[in-house]
């Protein structure tokens, strides 16, 4: 499982022209599902997500999570994650895993932060969305559970 997590001021997701979901200060999360990937992969991003320092203390350094400011998480599946660019010039997605695997997955992932405590907005799966991302920093982190080690 991957995750692209950018730190944001805010975010939102609009799926035909309605507001879906919609954070303030916290994380956007881009998450993408590989075949073969289990819940352990999903508790995996769920920890590191709520657990990652990357807001400023009061020093000015990453030291703090999501859940230290009192921040959102806004959730979103995204399969192009696991595109495999390096052959051709139009990507392959055969390393993503089949919707209805890739949904349970995503939602477990969803659930496990939620159960931290967190407000957690989320996307729409396998529906076209407008992204809205305002970076803060810029700071973006990428997760990937099978590069644990």
């Amino acid at each position: 499982m991957r995750a692209v997590v950018q730190k944001v001021s805010r975010s939102s997701v609009t799926v035909d022209g309605q507001v879906r979901g919609s954070i303030g200060k916290g994380l956007m999360v881009l998450i993408g599902v590989e075949e073969g990937d289990t819940e352990k992969d999903a508790a995996y991003i769920a920890e590191k997500v709520v657990n990652l320092r990357i807001f400023e203390d009061e020093e000015d350094k990453l030291n703090l999570s999501v859940e230290d400011v009192g921040g959102e998480i806004l959730a979103v599946s995204q399969f192009t994650l696991l595109a495999d660019a390096r052959k051709e010039r139009r990507p392959s997605f055969i390393r993503a895993a089949r919707p209805e695997e890739a949904n349970a997955l995503y939602e477990k992932t969803v659930e496990m932060m939620r159960n931290k405590g967190l407000y957690v907005g989320e996307g729409v799966f396998q529906t076209h969305m407008m992204v809205d991302i305002c970076n803060d920093g810029p700071v973006t982190i990428l997760l990937d559970s099978r590069k644990i080690l």
